[in-house]
């Protein structure tokens, strides 16, 4: 048999009439898949990206897809164990481990940028609720994404060109350059460690640098030397990095000497802030009391209009698909032994009955929505969550192929989540700490779904 390339040209265009793609493990082929090693990998690095990338998250405000980062290094680890290649009979358990691994950063985003508004109003979540809400959103982004895959994958093959997937792809079947790609993970591991004894321990560097602008009444501009932020900045480009950039000058140049100025005749603390006068605080102050709330309404505003942008496309996208899913629910399961593997799905039947399972869960367990009183209002809550589910993995899982996981609208999703619970809960008179929590909560599990579904 002759030694294969790579992925075929096909792989990167929509087939033609009468074409057939052939993936590069065929579907004749059976070798092993779902193996404890693949697994054991996969939490490892899951445990090491979906970590750093909730760092970075609450650091920094932004995430970064690490679907390519962990297929880089299974390959490495993968041809470190089991010789200098990794052959196609071992590349669905790298696929897998692949796939396991990067799925913890996607639930780490959907819990970032939600749960810790709960901590804000003193309102913290314990571990379990956590965990509970984290696990309920995975599984019902994975259990509506099932009836999807045949269509997605299949049925718009080439159309959908799913970019992360396809370097993936690619990263995996090209094991050499998998190799050196590794390489250069384990490069920028030892120039970060190497940074951070310079500047933290070692203090040859100073962590921050801050120099006051002489002509401007309070301006000041500063930096926090991080090797995380410098690695986010080189991974997301020059225009997202400039961005960032932008947005702190225009705080320290602009707004703070501005608030400065305009609080310097008063006698008064400004509200929020109940002790100092504006004329008392340092650039600092002015930030942590005033610039960060009015980025905060930028950031909303931001998410509100990428939500709008996107309704033509989450109306086309969830058309399509419904109309597939419809498509297939009228012809029935597919029966006997004759299915090839790269066809095979969970049966309808199992995914109907774990969705109702994580309803009852949402419902009746108390420990869920913990902020909720009574099972009655949670059962609410998880209604409007199977609703609000189904149809942003229907969208999350069709705008991914199209343009990627960094540029999925995962934030106008959940705004849209947030906005409607909340809508639904003051009809119903849940307000205060109640139908704030609730309603963020029912947001969490939403934006959870939405990640892994893409």
């Amino acid at each position: 048999m002759p030694a294969k390339k790579g992925l075929s040209e096909m792989a990167h265009r929509p087939l033609k009439e009468g074409e057939e793609y052939q993936p590069y493990v065929g579907p004749g082929e059976s070798p092993p898949e779902f193996t404890i090693k693949a697994v054991l990998f996969g939490v490892l690095f899951g445990v090491l990206f979906g970590a750093a990338n909730a760092y970075l998250g609450l650091v920094a405000g932004l995430t970064i897809s690490t679907s390519i980062p962990v297929a880089v290094m299974t390959v490495a680890v993968f041809r470190l164990i089991g010789g200098t290649q990794v052959k196609s009979t071992g590349l669905l358990e790298a696929n897998m481990a692949q796939t396991v691994g990067s799925a913890s950063s996607s639930v780490a985003s959907g819990v970032i940028f939600t749960l810790p508004a709960l901590f804000l109003w003193d309102l913290a979540p314990n571990l379990f609720q956590m965990t509970l809400l984290a696990m309920c959103g995975g599984l019902i982004g994975v259990l509506f994404m099932i009836p999807l895959r045949r269509y997605l994958i299949k049925g718009e093959h080439g159309k959908l060109p799913y970019p992360e997937g396809t370097a993936c792809a690619e990263v995996l079947v090209a094991s050499e350059i998998g190799g050196g790609q590794a390489r250069n993970v384990f490069l920028g591991l030892g120039a970060g460690a190497l940074f951070k004894f310079i500047a933290s321990w070692a203090k040859l560097v100073p962590g921050k640098l801050e120099v006051s602008i002489p002509l401007l009444k309070k301006g000041a501009v500063g930096c926090k030397l991080s090797a995380a932020l410098f690695g986010v900045g080189y991974i997301l480009g020059p225009r997202i990095g400039l961005i960032m950039v932008g947005g702190g000058l225009l705080s320290s140049l602009i707004i703070i000497p501005a608030i400065a100025y305009w609080g310097e005749g008063r006698v008064e603390p400004f509200y929020p802030e109940t002790a100092l006068t504006i004329a008392a605080m340092d650039a600092g102050q002015i930030w942590n009391r005033y610039v960060r709330y009015i980025g905060a309404g930028a950031v909303a505003t931001g998410g509100i209009i990428t939500l709008v942008r996107s309704i033509p496309t989450m109306i086309e996208s969830f058309k399509a698909a419904t109309g597939q899913l419809r498509k297939r629910l009228g012809q029935g399961e597919d029966k006997g032994d004759t299915i090839l593997r790269t066809a095979r799905d969970l049966p309808l039947h199992w995914v109907a009955g774990g969705l109702l399972l994580l309803v009852c869960v949402l419902a009746f367990v108390p420990q869920v929505f913990g902020q909720l009183p009574g099972t009655g209002a949670r059962t609410i809550a998880a209604v409007l969550v199977v609703f609000c589910a189904f149809f942003f993995v229907t969208v999350s899982s069709r705008i991914v192929g199209l343009v990627g996981v960094t540029s999925n609208p995962t934030s106008g999703m959940t705004i849209a989540t947030l906005l409607l619970t909340a809508t639904v809960f003051l009809l119903l008179g849940w307000t205060g700490d109640m139908g704030k929590a609730g309603a963020l909560t029912v947001g969490c599990v939403v934006a959870i779904a939405a990640s892994i579904a893409g």
